[in-house]
Order: structure tokens, then sequence, then C-alpha cells
């Protein structure tokens, strides 16, 4: 047999190809197929109408008939049966029969001329919740140490009821080692002790369909230790001890179930196989499982019940074995084998037979490929008749479980049945054989834009249809050449995948669909795209709390894709607290607390891929141990689902360990399997103190739920999920939103929308019905219906005409709601027209206003963006200047009919013309017009320079403006002297020629600085000043020559190497006064200075000069050069700019000293001065001399000069005089140049009253010593000598000197 089945696979072979299935368009003929049907075991509320779902598609549609129990079944006839309008769906409504009338098997078959499909066998059953049999239970009194068992024995329910044992006040008892609940819902009990003892065990039965729940008679239980129980039952059995045994004592277990020492256990295949052990002993016995033959299956085995159950789920035949479940404790071990065996209802291996499309003369298969355990028999039927009672047809060959067809012809279409039972189940299946003779067409939107990144995998649709299948051939571009080889694959579905896509790979992409009817083409794009990337990556980050924290996050993303930043904490989302800032690429987060610990995960998102880099945060700071740990809360257990309907369902559950910190709240999560597997969404939030929640759920969803509790520290781990909750398909309930039109060409409307999710589109088969209409004629509406896409493009439409549009959303199950209307416009063109009565009015000499009239809408063709004013400066209207063709250009948005150009230039010609332009560009220029503008005032002379200066009179120079803007008219002069402290003096003006370009002015103050303003005008007026300021300085000692310091003009250097110029000095009397031009931006501007030839590394000296143009520098050292600059400095004190060195000398005099000693007053003063002190000196000699102690009187005698004075006649200095006590011992005294003084013969001599003998003498031997003033000629070194001023016994002694 099997050698006749590979013969005959050989032969299909050789004669054709295989034909994979092909969905059909429903505009073409086609046998029915059944798209929906109830399960096979249909268990139904008995409260609620019974619906029996059965939909099928097909071409003409098919009609729907039913059998019950193997019979025909007349829907027309029984008034409480009603099928639903173009549908097979029976709706039996229960409010006049019983529900029992209506139980049994029910199959649907679907017909068209095509053929005819057939569903599953439904069993259609009523849910079950039969009361409690009464029973009277008596309470149980039993010895402490001993074992129990609790029956539980719930009614018999469909489905079967679920077990939980509770007390009065619904509370679940507590379960542990001890003490647990069976597989059958009885209460199993290791060893009873005192504290088991009440009153209240209560087994409740709890029936899911028909969520209701019945309760058991509560169960008494005492539990006594030997004395007790004596004394109890000494009252009614005269004192008769009754336990007169020892106490129990410590035992080695014993199992309660199962029994013996082996048994066995049967499971299917895909099913879940649980096995329990319970022991009893003393103490409570520990239970461990293995498999005997190899390791338990990982991923999915579970020890439920504290060991006591082993949970296998998704058996497969590898699960057949021995398992051993041991029971230990101290003082033995026993042990029990269970021999699992697996067998299997049918499943299919490679899926259920396909659909086949044939052209005539083609070959194909239908393969029935299932599997069981028992292997199952094969039946096939077509048309729902055994194919050995089928119409014979030479073409069909029936093989085992395959069907050969050898060319087909027309008329041959049906639908096949294939039926795979075993003694555990069956599976039906139809496929049809559709024999057709179509052209090739292609699904797939035209034009449809396929993004990617780069160096990912790209696959491009072109979904077919024809019969004969289509070939298809992929083309690139100018199609050169078919698209094949290393870098392409063409599948067979015709999908285009290239492999790693780069840049190249974008473009216009055309797939052709040939086959012997025909050719198609449809033409696709494809866009690769820059792949996200982030360049800084936030870092570990180790902080105090109550600091600041910044987390960087720079991301590289293509710019044609949207970026979305999110972050994350611990893989949540981040708190909601205004101490965590949000920027672009970065998250700070200020005032750190504890609670700010943890992971924290930059995402950056586009519609394409994204990126996301993680770092930690740590905050360090010592805190005390509680005295109460608070911890996360344990996860909800017990999931169950009651209150079924179509769009809502009840969650109950059971919370968890709160440990310490009560429960917030419980958050309710979802996983749709059906759209997004693997994903968890957040669905709703309960109080803590609720374990239920009524959930408002969307149609075609594969819900499975799962619940974390929250407490103040934190959520738990996730549940345990529900079991799927699947929900009915049905109509959508909305309609896409962003609905726009517009044109990418002048003679197209691309109209587009924001489709549906999955999750939205409430049922298969989503689709769109695209309209349109223009809007100004009141035509009727096009539609076209558009598979799942998210735009449609309109050719050979008007340029830029309104449209009105409509998008609604449609599936298998019916239309959305009736769409809004939006409004949107064909393709732009270029305007065709420029603005007409264009002129130009002059409002000043540099600003203009243009005039225009707007352009009409309809030689606009497009939206009006606004209006462009290119003009340009011809040239100036002086003499010889050359054209100036660079353009400028102003945009004046919107429906403006006027704009100003400002910033012209003076006296200038300038041409212009205007252009409106739309969304697509620029329409024609106006005609070219020209306008002159007026004078203006000049701009200010190009220098200032300072020639020929005199104590009393000096020579400007200045050259023409550069801006001249006009005809100069003349000149205009000012000047004023400036003092010391920069206040200004009387103001003087001259007024000048057009031609002069010098002056010089006379009788000027000598040594006193000026301030010059030279501005040039026009007919308009004066233009800006070029300043100017000079000081003339004369030095004493004919040592330097007479020099005016002067500032040239502020012109800017060609670069902008330095922001400073013209800088110079000008020694006064207060110090150097430094003078400079700055253009720069910095605001940190300093002047540093430095001995010139200092020795070593002497570091410059700085001051802050922010906003001024010139500083003093005081404390400057009298005979000595400095190196001055100005200097800008940045952010830490680093050099940005810095001037030219400037040489500024200081004079050895100052020249306040020569100005005050030419003056009369102060010589008059020094001179009444020096007479006051030679009349002290005088009266002190006189004294001197009557003491009698020197014997120097003869030389005083002959040395009485009335002329004598001491006071010296070139410089007019004078000696001081100090008034100390008479013995008081000179200090300082010098060395006079020509030798030291000798003693007298006499011992009285003056020497012996000072610290020293020496004096100072001029060169024509005239004392000076320390009373003299300070010599303008004196070198500066002697200045550090001490100028301590001595007695005038020295001052006498010196006097003798003349004798």
């Amino acid at each position: 047999m099997e050698r006749r089945r590979m013969e005959a696979v050989l032969l299909v072979l050789f004669l054709g190809h295989l034909v994979t299935a092909l969905d059909v368009p429903l505009d073409l003929p086609q046998p029915p197929t059944i798209t929906q049907e109830s399960p096979k075991d249909y268990i139904i509320d008995p409260r609620e109408n019974i619906i029996i779902h059965c939909e099928a598609k097909g071409k003409p549609h098919p009609s729907f008939s039913w059998t019950r129990n193997g019979t025909h079944f007349d829907v027309d006839n029984d008034p409480n049966v009603n099928m639903k309008a173009h549908s097979g769906t029976l709706v039996v409504d229960i409010s006049r029969e019983k529900v029992e009338n209506y139980e049994g098997v029910y199959q649907c078959t679907a017909r068209n001329k095509h053929g005819t499909a057939v569903s599953n066998n439904i069993v259609v059953r009523q849910s079950r919740s039969p009361l409690w049999s009464k029973e009277k239970i008596k309470p149980i009194v039993v010895q402490e140490g001993v074992s129990l068992v609790l029956p539980c024995r719930p009614p018999a329910g469909l489905p079967p009821p679920i077990i939980f044992w509770m007390d009065n006040n619904f509370q679940r008892l507590p379960q542990s080692r001890r003490v647990s609940q069976s597989l059958n819902g009885d209460l199993y009990f290791s060893n009873v002790r005192r504290e088991d003892s009440r009153n209240d065990y209560i087994c409740y039965a709890r029936f899911p369909h028909t969520q209701t729940i019945q309760q058991k008679q509560p169960i008494n239980v005492r539990v006594l230790n030997l004395d007790a129980i004596n004394d109890t039952m000494a009252d009614f059995y005269n004192d008769t001890d009754l336990f007169s045994e020892a106490p129990v004592d410590e035992r080695r277990p014993t199992f309660l179930i199962p029994s013996g020492t082996s048994s066995t256990k049967m499971v299917l295949r895909g099913h879940v196989l649980e096995m329990e052990c319970i022991a009893e002993g003393l103490p409570t016995p520990e239970i461990s499982w293995t498999k005997i033959s190899g390791d338990l299956p990982a991923g999915r085995t579970f020890f439920l019940h504290y060991n006591k159950t082993l949970r296998i789920v998704d058996v497969s035949e590898s699960d057949a074995a021995d398992y051993r479940c041991t029971a230990k404790n101290q003082l033995g071990a026993v042990h029990h084998t269970i021999r699992v065996s697996v067998k299997a209802a049918p499943y299919w291996i490679s899926g259920p037979p396909r659909n086949l499309v044939l052209a005539p003369g083609e070959n194909g298969t239908l393969t029935c490929m299932a599997s069981g355990t028992p292997k199952p028999s094969v039946t096939w039927a077509m048309n729902g008749i055994p194919i050995e009672n089928s119409p014979k047809d030479v073409s069909r060959k029936v093989e085992d479980d395959t069907i050969i067809f050898t060319g087909v012809q027309t008329g041959s279409s049906a639908v096949y049945q294939c039926n795979i039972s075993n003694d555990y189940g069956y599976l039906l299946s139809n496929a049809f054989v559709n024999v057709l003779s179509e052209p090739p067409r292609v699904l797939t939107p035209a034009n449809k834009v396929y993004q990617v990144i780069k160096n990912h995998q790209a696959m491009i649709d072109c979904a077919s249809f024809g019969s004969p299948i289509p070939k298809i051939t992929w083309f690139k571009g100018s199609r050169s050449m078919s698209l094949d080889g290393d870098y392409y694959i063409t599948h067979n579905n015709g999908t285009l995948e290239i492999y790693v896509a780069q840049a190249q790979n974008s473009g216009k992409y055309t797939c052709v669909a040939r086959n012997s009817l025909g050719i198609y083409e449809n033409h696709v794009h494809l866009e690769v795209k820059e792949p996200t990337r982030i360049l800084k990556q936030p870092e570990y980050k180790v902080v105090q709390r109550g600091r600041s924290v910044v987390f960087e996050c720079k991301v590289k993303h293509d710019p044609s894709l949207i970026p979305t930043m999110t972050w994350l904490k611990d893989d949540g989302e981040l708190p909601d607290d205004e101490r965590l800032i949000v920027d672009n690429d970065s998250l700070t987060i200020t005032e750190v607390t504890e609670n700010d610990a943890g992971v924290y995960t930059c995402i950056m998102n586009t519609t394409l891929d994204h990126d996301s880099a993680t770092a930690e945060l740590t905050v360090v700071e010592a805190t005390p141990t509680p005295a109460v740990i608070h911890e996360h809360p344990d996860p909800p257990t017990d999931l169950e689902l009651t209150d079924q309907k179509k769009r809502s369902v009840q969650l109950t559950w059971t919370p968890g360990d709160e440990h310490n910190s009560p429960i917030q709240k419980f958050l309710i999560q979802y996983e749709d399997s059906l759209h997004h597997r693997g994903h968890w969404h957040n669905l709703t939030e309960v109080p803590g103190t609720r374990t239920t929640a009524h959930l408002k759920l969307s149609p075609y969803v594969h819900y499975t739920f799962r619940v974390l509790a929250l407490n103040a520290i934190g959520p738990s781990r996730p549940s345990f999920p529900s079991r799927m909750y699947r929900t009915d398909p049905a109509a959508p309930d909305e309609n896409p939103t962003g609905v726009e039109g517009f044109g990418t060409e002048h003679n197209n409307l691309v109209i587009s929308w924001k489709p549906l999710s999955g999750f939205q589109a409430n049922g298969p088969g989503l689709h769109y019905k695209v309209m349109w209409r223009q809007k100004a004629l009141d035509s009727d509406w096009t539609t076209v219906t558009v598979a799942n896409n998210s735009k449609f493009v309109v050719v050979g439409t008007p340029t830029f005409v309104p449209y009105e549009l409509k998008v609604q959303a449609v599936n298998d199950h019916g239309e959305g709601p009736e769409p809004k209307i939006a409004e949107g416009y064909s393709g732009e063109d270029l305007p065709i027209a420029a603005p007409e009565n264009v002129q130009a009015i002059i409002v000043n000499s540099t600003l203009a206003k243009v005039h225009w009239d707007p352009v009409p809408f309809h030689l606009i063709r497009g939206h009006l963006k606004g209006y462009k004013v290119y003009y340009w400066r011809k040239h100036s209207l002086h003499k010889h200047n050359p054209d100036h063709m660079e353009k400028d250009i102003l945009t004046f948005s919107g429906n403006h009919t006027h704009g100003m150009l400002p910033g012209l230039h003076p006296f200038s010609l300038y041409s212009f013309n205007v252009r409106v332009f739309n969304g697509k560009g620029e329409g024609p220029p106006s005609p070219t017009q020209q306008f002159k503008m007026p004078e203006g005032v000049p701009g200010p002379p190009t220098s200032l320079l300072v020639s020929n200066p005199n104590l009393d009179s000096l020579t400007l120079e200045w050259g023409p403006p550069h801006d001249r803007n006009g005809h100069i008219t003349g000149y205009t002069l000012k000047y004023q002297p400036v003092n010391n402290s920069n206040e200004l003096g009387p103001l003087e003006e001259v007024a000048l020629a057009a031609n002069e370009t010098s002056i010089t002015l006379p009788n000027l103050k000598y040594s006193t600085r000026y301030k010059f303003y030279l501005s040039a005008k026009t007919v308009t007026g004066p233009g800006p000043d070029i300043t100017q300021e000079v000081v003339p300085v004369m030095d004493e000692g004919n040592t330097q020559t007479s020099h005016p310091i002067a500032w040239s003009p502020p012109r800017r250097p060609p670069h902008k190497a330095s922001p400073f110029g013209n800088v110079s000095y000008a020694v006064g009397d207060d110090g150097a006064l430094i003078s400079w031009e700055y253009w720069g931006l910095e605001k940190n501007v300093y002047v540093e200075y430095v001995v010139k030839d200092s020795e070593g590394e002497e570091e410059w000296q700085k001051e802050l000069v922010n906003g001024s143009q010139n500083f003093m520098l005081k404390g400057l050292k009298e005979g000595l050069s400095y190196r001055v600059r100005l200097v800008t400095k940045g952010h830490q004190d680093q050099l940005l700019h810095c001037s030219e060195e400037l040489l500024v000398t200081v004079p050895a005099v100052a020249s306040r000293q020569v100005d005050i000693a030419t003056q009369g007053w102060f010589i008059g003063l020094m001179c009444a001065i020096a007479l006051l002190i030679l009349i002290l000196l005088i009266i002190c000699f006189i004294q001197r001399n009557k003491g009698g102690k020197y014997p120097v009187k003869e030389k005083e005698d002959a040395h009485t000069d009335p002329e004598f004075q001491p006071m010296k006649d070139d410089d007019c200095t004078f000696v001081e005089y100090s008034d100390n006590e008479d013995h008081k011992p000179l200090k300082g005294s010098r060395t006079p140049s020509n030798g030291t003084v000798k003693r007298d013969d006499s011992d009285d001599s003056l020497v012996d009253y000072g610290e020293g003998g020496d004096g100072q003498f001029n060169e024509d031997g005239s004392f000076i010593g320390q009373y003299s003033g300070k010599s303008a000629s004196r070198d500066t070194a002697e200045g550090h000598e001490s100028s301590e001023a001595p007695s005038p016994i020295n001052a006498m002694n010196s006097l003798n000197s003349f004798v």
C-alpha cells in the first residue's frame, strides 16, 4: 500500500507542479468555506438563549441547513428557533421552552452550486449546578496526633465544580504541609493538633459556568489529648477509660492516598497531568517527586499543595514513564510509584488540508496527515457524502490520507471533507478544489511605501491571484533586469526579500505577475532609513541623598523619522514626581531620595526601530534599620473569571501576604494573544480592599489576565495568568482618524488616514471603504475598497480642486459607524500669473514700501503661501560706482498686498520684482521696476589723526566718509577739555567746508587732555562722530621731547583676530591713563601690566575694566617702564583675546612737582617756613653758648654773618627742624662725600652726643643732612634711605663746620 502511494505521488510530481493554498477573492466563483462555528463541546448557560454559530463565505453566498442528532432539523417549523439572515447561526429562545429539549448533537451544512461544507458535530449541553444532598454530619472527636480526612463529596456538575474550604466568615482555611486539600476536594490532616478544633469546616463547590456556589453542612472537629478524652467520656460510661492505650507517639509516614505501593494513570497528549501523594505521620512528612527514567520536563513541571501534587502541563508522548513520590520524616520513608501512559486524540502533523485552486488540465493533491494514539483512521467525503458514494471522477484518486487530482476539468469544483478519528476524538476539516481560469491580479496596494532600517531585512509584498498560479518577477528602477541572486530572494508567495538592506536599495520596485492568460504589474517603493543609535549612554551614578543627578542620553536617528524619548525606572514608568525633569536628551532628578535608587533606562523609539541604554543610580547615606521590615506584597492567587458576557467579565482573586505594609491597590493587566502575544497592558486599577473587578472588554480579543498588588514599598510579582477568555468578533466601533487629502502630483489626490490597530478592528478581515467627491459639484460619492492600508491615491484629478472625503472601517462582521466628512485638495501646480500694479513708495533714505495687487485664487493653483520680493542694489548715484548684482529676498507670508524693504543704501538705484508662491513653488516674476533712494546722513569720517603738536596748538587731519550717502556739504568739529576725573569742560564748535581735510587749533591749554568730535553732513543732516583724545606732555630735564598722545579713529581691523584697536596711553598726575577701542562680545575685559625686563617669570598684574574704554593705572613707580596689554577672559579665567603690548614709561619727576614749584604761593610758603626754622636755630644756638660747655665760642663770633640763611638759593630747599629734646640721640646721620668729620681736641665735642659722628654736606660745604626736603635731582635710589629728622644738635655741629 505504501509503495502504491509513493508511486502515485511521484506520478503527480511528474505530471505537474503541486499547487499551494490560495485565498480566492470573493468576487470570483468559489465553493463554501466555513469561517466560524461553535466548539465541539458546547456547554450553555440555561438562563440565556442558545446561540449556535455557523458562518461561511463563498460565491455565490452559501445557504445553510442543520441536522440534530443525525437527522434534519427543520428550523422553519420551530417557533423558538431563528436563523440569522445571510448566516447559519441559530438563536434558540428558551423563554417558552425548557433547555433540555434542545440538548443534542448539531451539525451545520453550507452549500452553493460549487460544493457543500459541513461543520464539526457540536454537542450542546446545558451547565448544571445541583444542590448538595441533605445529610446530618456528626461531630468528629479525635485524639491529638492521629491523621484525619474530612470528606467533601460535592454533587456532580457540568462542568465539574471548583472545590475550596472556608469558615463561617468566608475566610479560606489555612493550609500547610500538615493540612492540605486533595484533588477530589477532601481535606487531609497528616496529624491533628489541639488548634485544629473548630466547628466550621465548610466545603464549598463553585460551578463556574452558572456562577453559583453550593455549601456543604459545617463539620465540627474536636481534638483532645488522652486525659481530656477520659475525663469527658467518664460521665457517659461510668468512669470507664475508653482510651486506655498509650498516647500517640511519633511514627513513620504512610500514604493516605494513593493506596499500595504502585498505581497507574492515563493522560491525553496536550492535556494536564496531575498526580498527588498525601501521607500521614508524626512529625509531618515531606513529599518529594522523581521521574525514574529521566528528569522531570523543564518549564512544564509545577509542584502544588506543598509538593503533594505534581503537575505537568502540555503533556507529550515523552512524559509516559514511572514517577515516584516519597514521603519522609525523621523515623523513615515510604515510596509510591505511578505508571503514566499517554494516549493521543488525533492531531494534525502539518496542518489541515488546504484549498486548491486549479486551472483546467492542472494537477494537485489534498493531504490529510494526522497522528494519534492509537493510530487514527481516515475517511473522505465529497460535499458531505462519503466519497465511495459520490459520483466517479477519472481525474480523482484516493490513496489513504491523500487525494490525487490529475488533469482536472471545468465543473470539477467540490468541497472535500477529511475525518480522522480514534477512541479519544476526531478531526474534521473541509478543503475545496476550485477549477478556475483567471488572469493574474496583484492584491498588494499600488504605490505602497515600505520603510526599513539600514542593515535590516526588507520584505516587499506582491500578493497575487490567478489561475494558473502566476509567476512573480521583480524589477527595480528602469527594469533593465530581473532581481535575483545573492542579494534578492523571491518567495513562493511573491514576496521579495532583501536580506541586508542598504541605502542603494531605496527606490521604486515593480512586481510582474504572469500566467498563460495575461500579465499584471504593480509598483511599490522602498525607503531605507538610518538606524537609531544612542551616541552617549547614561552612566552609573552614585549620589548622596538630597543632591541632584543628571543622566544623559544623546541619540542619532534618521531625520525623516520622528523620535520619541521614553525613560523607565526599573522597567516601569517614571514616577509622577515634579523632581524628575525629562529634557530632549537627559533626565534630571533633583533632591534625590532613597526611593530614587534603581535602574534607569532611556528608550528612543521611531516608527521603525528603537535603541535603549540603562544606568544604575545608587543613593548613599546610612539609614537606621527599621524595627519592622516592610516588603513587597506577595502576588495574588486563584484568579477566576465569572459573569462572562460578550463585552465584560468579572475577575476575582485571592490577595497574597501584605508583609507589614497594607495593599493600597491592585493593578489588572491583560495579554491579547491574538494580536499582541507576549505583551502585557494595563487595563484598570481597583482599591486594595477589593478582590473583584468588573472588566469591560473589546470584541475579537483573546484575553488573559493577571493581577499585581501594590503597597507602600512597591508592586508584587505578577500573579499566574488566568485562563484565556475569547470575546466574539463584531463590526468596528470606530473609523480611522486623521483623514486627510492632499496631492503629490498636479493630477492626483492622496487620501490618507491612521489605520485601526488589530485591537480596534473588532474582527477579522479588516479593510476600508474610501469615498470621495468634488466639493463644488453635487456629484455622487466614488467608493473603493482598500485592504488594511493607510492611504489610497486617486489619479486623473483636476489641479487643486477641493474634495470631500470619507473613510469607513469594515470587517467580516459588518461596517463601522457612518464616517465624518473630511476635506482635502488635489495636487498643486506652480502659479501661472504674476502680481500686477506693482509699485514702490520711498519712506525715507533707508526704507521703501512695495505695493502689489493680489493674484486671483484660480491662477495660484495651490495653497497660497505668500509673496516674495526680489530686490537688488544696482549702484550708488555717485559717479563712477560699479553695479551690484547681489539679490536680496523678503518673504511675506499669507495674503499680503504690501511689504517694507528695510536697510536700503541711501542715494542708490534699486531694482525689484514680486512673485507669488504656493506649496509647489514660485510663479513668474512681475516686470522688473526701479526706484531711487534719496540722500541720507553720511557715515563717520574714515580717519582723524593728530600732527604738528605744540605746547598750545596742534593740527587735525581727516579722511572723507567711506559711506557718503549723498553729497558732502561740510564738516563739524567739536572739542572740549577733559580733567583727570574724566569730567568734560566747555564744548567748542567749528564749521568746516566740504573740501577741507585738516585744521590747526591754536591757544590750547598746555598739558590738558582734549576730546575732539568730527562729523560729516549732507543736506539730510550730520552723520555720526569720529572721536579723538589728545594730551600734550612735557618731560622735565629735557630727557624727552614734548609729544602729544592721541587715539586713532575706531576702525576695525580687516580680520577678527583681536577685538582691540587704537590702544594708547597718557601719563598724568594720578598715573598712566590707558585708552582703547573695543568691539568684542566678551564682558570680562582686563588691563594687565608688568615691569619691563623684570627678572624671572613675574606675574602680570590685572585690573577689571568692564564697560569702559579707558582706565587709570595708579601706583606705578617713577622712572620705570611697564609692558601693558588688554585681554578678555572666559570661563575658568582662560585667555580669549589679547591686544598688542604697549610700553608705558613713567618719568622720574612728575610734572605736578614742576608745576607747583613755579607757583608764587608755594615759593612764599617755603620761604616763611625757612625763616621760622632759622629763628629757632638761632635761639637754640644762643642757649647752647650760654651753657659754656662748648669751646667753639670764638669760632661762632667769627662767623656771625647776618645774611646767613639755611636755605638753598638754587631750588629753595630748606632745613627741617626737629624739636626733640637736646640730649636725644641722633639717628640716620650720613657720611659726607669728602670724608669724615674729625673730632676736636676737646672731649666735650658735639659728636659725643650722637650715635655716630657723620654728617652730610653739599659740594659747596653747605649742610643738608637729614633736614633738607627731597631734591628734584636726587637719584631714585636715595628715596629708600631713612627720612627721620635728627636733633638740632647735629645742625649746630654742622654750622660749626663753617668756621
